[in-house]
């Protein structure tokens, strides 16, 4: 805490109601140790300790915004649980976090003195740097892009199990899902073939299948970025990240390698506009603010190299061959109505859906997963395809559809032509509509007073 400035601030309320940063001068944290080596189940317990500990607010004003606890299981085996608020930490912070504390873990152990080179910088100096660089021109010009981007962008509308509530629910579960490495390397082929990442490929299939499931050729949705586009921010702990809406084109039912290209522009725009804080795009968007959706974009995707899942035995777990479906029994926060995060894991692609309780089953979400996994498939196999007929279904939808839901075969009666089906229904039910054109119907009995008449005249 004594490196990293933003591990001892605190948020406190001005007099007009805006928090500020309130630096706090370097002290020992306390570091509470609990024995739970005589539990029956010592791992159990330390993770239903660790649960309980996360899911305990923090006091911003007052903080500290970092806990440390030290969980004993056996003389030779503890846990180092570390809880840390959002507003001062992100993904890249807890890979800083990690490699720092490891080799100062190592020096002091050692004996050895801290083998850390000072930091030039401190997050609250590039937060005041960024916040001075940002007005003017430059400011203009970030929200003239983002608005001529976004500008009467549509929701994304998701066929939803129940109506959404008047009051947005943050409680939510996972599904877990993996697709096979053969599927990966095609995929990671495809992007070096067209010159795009892996996340840009990625995301033009989520893109189809959101279409798909919207019918919409309008697709939003939005993804996190690091935001550390310089060098001074690598070594920094800090809250850099920051949200970005994807908005893609579909339209002329375009082939997937087409769609990439779109996708690839949108992501450049994107990233070359990344500065501008979300809550900044949503204030120069939405007059109006609806409190029972996320803003501008409902649904959420990310990709990341490594394995998705907060775990070890998550990764394990998800790291399967085929598509593996796991749906998570607990509850979890979900600031959207859908979270989709892929990453890959000893070769194979590894994904996770996080939904919104509220609105969704989980084997509604299952089905979504399956979905992904045979689109990613048929990506891999067909980019050329229009992306209207990429196949979805699994296999076993398939043949559901195709064969159990299909099955016509029966018997024909013994009848001379249709005319007989038709007279014979007319007897039966004289009053059924036959024939339909328009605003227009005739019934059976009708429909043979006419054909009487013209065959009399004939």
């Amino acid at each position: 805490m004594t490196r990293h400035e933003v591990l001892r601030t605190r948020l406190v309320a001005g007099p007009d109601g805006v928090a500020h940063q309130v630096i706090d001068p370097p002290a020992p944290m306390p570091v509470p140790v609990f024995d739970l080596s005589g539990s029956l189940d010592p791992q159990g317990a330390a993770n239903d300790m660790v649960t309980k500990d996360a899911l305990t607010p923090f006091d911003l004003a007052n903080g500290p915004l970092l806990r440390a606890t030290l969980v004993r299981l056996s003389p030779d085996e503890h846990i180092l649980s570390l809880v840390i608020h959002h507003v001062v930490f992100d993904e890249w912070s807890d890979r800083v976090f990690q490699r720092e504390l490891s080799a100062l873990y190592e020096a002091f152990r050692a004996g050895e003195p801290n083998p850390l080179p000072p930091l030039a910088f401190q997050y609250a100096d590039v937060v005041a740097w960024q916040r001075q660089w940002l007005t003017g021109d430059v400011l203009d010009s970030h929200l003239s892009y983002w608005r001529g981007k976004l500008g009467g962008a549509p929701d994304l509308e998701l066929p939803t199990d129940r109506p959404r509530p008047a009051v947005r629910s943050t409680e939510g579960a996972v599904v877990r899902f993996s697709a096979p490495a053969g599927t990966a390397e095609a995929l990671k082929a495809l992007s070096r073939e067209h010159g795009t990442t892996m996340f840009m490929t990625l995301l033009a299939a989520f893109d189809v299948l959101m279409s798909r499931y919207t019918r919409s050729d309008d697709i939003v949705v939005s993804t996190p970025v690091a935001n550390r586009n310089r060098a001074e921010t690598e070594d920094l702990i800090g809250f850099f990240v920051n949200t970005l809406v994807m908005r893609t084109d579909l339209s002329g039912n375009p082939t997937f390698t087409e769609l990439l290209g779109r996708v690839r522009g949108t992501a450049l725009g994107a990233y070359a506009h990344q500065d501008l804080p979300f809550e900044q795009v949503v204030d120069a968007m939405a007059d109006v603010r609806d409190r029972t959706r996320s803003p501008l974009a409902r649904v959420s995707f990310n990709y990341a190299a490594e394995a998705v899942g907060t775990s070890p035995s998550d990764r394990e777990r998800a790291g399967g061959a085929g598509m593996g479906i796991e749906t998570g029994t607990g509850l979890l926060p979900v600031q959207f109505d859908m979270v989709v995060a892929l990453g890959e894991d000893d070769g194979a692609l590894t994904g996770e859906i996080q939904y919104s309780t509220a609105l969704f089953d989980a084997v509604t979400v299952e089905r979504m997963a399956g979905h992904m996994v045979t689109l990613l498939g048929s990506v891999g196999a067909n980019a050329e395809m229009p992306v209207g007929e990429l196949p979805v279904l699994t296999e076993a939808e398939h043949e559901q559809v195709v064969r159990e839901w299909n099955a016509t075969v029966e018997p024909l009666p013994v009848v001379g032509g249709v005319h007989e089906l038709i007279a014979a229904r007319a007897g039966s039910m004289p009053g059924a509509v036959a024939v339909v054109c328009g605003e227009v119907s005739v019934e059976y009995g009708e429909l043979m007073g006419r054909a009487n008449r013209l065959a009399h005249y004939l």
